[in-house]
C-alpha cells in the first residue's frame, strides 16, 4: 500500500571503477540477451590484449551498463554481477546500489524495455565508431526511477527469478529433446545397408509453388492459405501461415493437397520443412512432395531431414543458395520396408508431439514474463 518513490539513479547508486593488473577473476562482458558472459564465448578466446589492466574488477552485486547498441538492446543493457568477480571492459559504466534499495530490483528496472525511452533522450548523436552510444556515466545516472518499498523490491524480484530459473529449464529440457530426436534420426539411418535408394522423383510428384498476381488485390483476400518459408519450421503441421489469398486464386494456381512435404530450396531458409495440414498454395521458393501412396509420407519427411545437410552439397556458391527442382528431384534417400517406416515415423511423431507441446509451454512462460516486466514496472 506504500506509495512509490521517484529518485534518480545517482540518489542510490555510486561509481565503481576499481582495477586490480594481478587479478585472476574471469574476463567477462556483457551480452544483450545474455548478461554476463565469458569473453572467449563470443570471441573463441580473450582479446583484452593491452588493456586488460584498465579493466575493471566488479564484485557479486554490482551492475555494469554497456551503452553499445545491438538488435536486441537498442540503448545498451544493464546487468547484475551473480558472479564473485569479475573484469570487464573499462568501457562499461560500473556502479552499486545502496543497502536501501534491492539490487535485483533495481537492475530488472534498469533493463526494462520502458526505460528506453529515457535513453533515448540522453543520445545526443549516432553510435560512434567503437560501436557505442553517446551516453556518458552522468547521463546515466540521471536516468529516473519508480522504487517501491524495499520488501516489495524484493518480493517482486525474487518472485520473477524464480520464474527466470523455471524458463531455464524449460529450454534445458526443450534442448535435451531436440538432442534425443537427432541421436534417434541417426541411430535409425546409420545402418541402412537392408534399406534400398529411391531418388525423391521416384517417391512421388513434386511441384514448385507460384505467387499469384500481387498487382490483383483480390487475389489476398479470404482464408486459403498461402505458405512461405516463414511458416515452414515452426511446427510439423503447417495449419495456418501468415499470408492468406482467395478462393479464386488457390483454384487457379497448382494447389497442394494434404499432406504433402513442403521443402524451402533457396535463399538462407532453405532447408526448412513441414508437412501440409490441409490443401494449400505455396511460394516459388518451396518445392512440394506429393507422397505416393506405397510409402509413407512421414517417414518420407523425416528422411530429408536427415539427408538434407548432405544435399546442401548440391546447392551452388553463389549468393543466393539454391536448389533447383531438377536437383531436388535427383535426391537419393534410403528406405525401409514400409512396416518399417510406419514404426520408424511412429517413434518420431511422438516425439515430435511432445517438442511441440514444451515450445508452447516455453512460449507461454516467456510471454508472462514479458506481460508481468510490463506490468510491474512504471
Amino acid at each position: 500500500d506504500e506509495p512509490y518513490r521517484t529518485t534518480t539513479l545517482a540518489e542510490i547508486a555510486s561509481l565503481v571503477n576499481r582495477t586490480d593488473p594481478k587479478s585472476n577473476a574471469p574476463i567477462m562482458m556483457l551480452s544483450a540477451g545474455n548478461g554476463f558472459i565469458m569473453q572467449s564465448e563470443k570471441y573463441s578466446r580473450d582479446n583484452a590484449g593491452q588493456s586488460l589492466k584498465k579493466y575493471i574488477l566488479l564484485r557479486q552485486g554490482e551492475l555494469a551498463y554497456n551503452h553499445g547498441a545491438s538488435k536486441a538492446k537498442q540503448f545498451g543493457c544493464c546487468y547484475e554481477l551473480t558472479e564473485p568477480e569479475a573484469r570487464i571492459p573499462y568501457v562499461y559504466h560500473c556502479f552499486k546500489i545502496n543497502e536501501a534499495e534491492y539490487t535485483p530490483y533495481v537492475a530488472l528496472a534498469l533493463n526494462n524495455p520502458k526505460m528506453d525511452r529515457q535513453l533515448k533522450r540522453l543520445v545526443s548523436s549516432s553510435v560512434r565508431m567503437d560501436g557505442l552510444l553517446n551516453i556518458s556515466f552522468d547521463d546515466y545516472m540521471s536516468v529516473i526511477l519508480h522504487l517501491p518499498s524495499y520488501t516489495e523490491q524484493e518480493r517482486t524480484a525474487d518472485f520473477l527469478k524464480k520464474l527466470d530459473g523455471r524458463i531455464a529449464i524449460q529450454e534445458k529440457l526443450l534442448a535435451s529433446l531436440k538432442k534425443y530426436k537427432r541421436g534417434l534420426l541417426y541411430s535409425f539411418f546409420a545402418n541402412t545397408s537392408s534399406w534400398h535408394g529411391v531418388k525423391i522423383r521416384e517417391l512421388g510428384i513434386v511441384i514448385t509453388g507460384s505467387t499469384p498476381l500481387t498487382s490483383n488485390p483480390n487475389n489476398y483476400t479470404g482464408n486459403g492459405l498461402f505458405c512461405a518459408p516463414g511458416d515452414l519450421g515452426k511446427s510439423k503441421y503447417i495449419s495456418s501461415t501468415e499470408k492468406h489469398i482467395s478462393q479464386d486464386a488457390l483454384n487457379k494456381n497448382r494447389k497442394i493437397p494434404k499432406g504433402s512435404i513442403l521443402v524451402t530450396c533457396i535463399g538462407s531458409t532453405i532447408g526448412k520443412m513441414g508437412i501440409a495440414n490441409t490443401e494449400m498454395l505455396t511460394n516459388q521458393q518451396i518445392n512440394s512432395l506429393i507422397v505416393s501412396e506405397e510409402y509413407c509420407g512421414e517417414f518420407i519427411y523425416y528422411a530429408l531431414q536427415y539427408y538434407f545437410p548432405q544435399f546442401l552439397s548440391c546447392v551452388g556458391k553463389q549468393a543466393v543458395p539454391i536448389l533447383s527442382k531438377g536437383q531436388f528431384e535427383d535426391l537419393q534417400v534410403c528406405l525401409p520396408t514400409f512396416d518399417a517406416q510406419q514404426k520408424y515415423a511412429g517413434v518420431l511423431s511422438v516425439l515430435d508431439t511432445k517438442i511441440e507441446q514444451e515450445i508452447c509451454l516455453l512460449e507461454c512462460m516467456q510471454r508472462q514474463r514479458n506481460g508481468l516486466m510490463q506490468q510491474l514496472f512504471i
